[in-house]
C-alpha cells in the first residue's frame, strides 16, 4: 500500500549547477588517455568519491539489447582496464558472445565522469590467480559458494549456499580460483572525459585510437 506520507519525486528540484574546474584543454590528453585517468581517478578519491574504481560496466547479448551493473576496476595500464567475475554470469555471457563493452566512472562528487569502449577479452589464467590470491578469504568463499546471477529462491538459501561452502573450505589453507571465475581485460578504443560546466555547456574530449596511435578532439556539449 502506498505510504500517503510520501510525496511524489519532483524532478524540477533536483537539477545542480556545475562549475568547480577550469575548462579541460585538449591538450591535458597529450595523445594519451591514461595519464589524465590516473589524474581524475587520484583526484576523485582524495575529494572523497567511496571506492573512485567503481565502474558502470555496459553489455549486450546476441540479440543487441544491453544491460549494466557496476563492477570494481582493478588495474590500469597501458593495455587498458582490468576486472574480474564470475565469467558464467550473464555479464560473462554476454561478454563472450560480444567480445566489446564499455564503461563509465561517475565521479559526480567532482563532477567528472570517464566513458571507456573497447575490444573485452578474457585475461589468462595465471593472470587471475594472481588477483585471486590477493582477494579476502571470506570473498574467495563466497565464489564458489554462488552461481552468480542465477534465481536464488530466498535469503535462507543464500545463506545456507554460502555456509556449505565454508565448511567445505574450512581446512583449505589456500582456496583455489573456480574455473568459473577470473578477469577480463578492456582494451580501450574510444575514451571520452567529461567534466561538468556552467549552464549545462560541458566539456567532453574524445580520444580515438587508430592505426598511428590516439587522436584527441573536443565534442560539443
Amino acid at each position: 500500500m502506498e505510504d500517503p506520507a510520501l510525496e511524489p519525486a519532483d524532478f524540477d528540484t533536483m537539477r545542480v549547477g556545475y562549475g568547480l574546474h577550469s575548462r579541460l584543454d585538449v591538450a591535458d590528453l597529450d595523445g594519451d588517455w591514461l595519464p589524465l585517468f590516473t589524474v581524475w581517478l587520484d583526484e576523485a578519491g582524495r575529494r572523497g568519491v567511496r571506492e573512485p574504481n567503481a565502474m558502470v560496466l555496459g553489455t549486450a547479448g546476441a540479440d543487441g539489447r544491453p544491460s549494466t551493473r557496476t563492477v570494481l576496476c582493478k588495474g590500469a595500464d597501458a593495455r587498458g582496464l582490468t576486472f574480474f567475475t564470475t565469467t558464467s554470469s550473464r555479464k560473462g555471457a554476454q561478454l563472450a558472445a560480444s567480445g566489446h563493452a564499455s564503461v563509465t566512472f561517475p565521479w559526480l562528487v567532482v563532477e567528472r565522469q570517464v566513458h571507456i569502449e573497447g575490444r573485452c577479452d578474457p585475461l589468462d589464467r595465471a593472470d587471475s590467480l594472481a588477483y585471486w590470491r590477493t582477494r579476502p578469504r571470506g570473498s574467495q568463499v563466497a565464489a564458489w559458494a554462488s552461481e552468480q546471477s542465477q534465481p536464488a529462491e530466498s535469503v535462507e538459501e543464500l545463506e545456507s549456499l554460502f555456509a556449505v561452502a565454508e565448511e567445505r573450505l574450512a581446512g583449505v589453507d589456500e582456496i583455489p580460483m573456480p574455473d568459473r571465475w577470473g578477469g577480463y581485460l578492456l582494451t580501450p578504443e574510444r575514451v571520452e572525459f567529461w567534466q561538468g560546466g556552467r549552464d549545462r555547456f560541458h566539456d567532453r574530449v574524445e580520444c580515438l585510437r587508430g592505426d598511428g596511435g590516439w587522436t584527441v578532439r573536443r565534442l560539443q556539449p
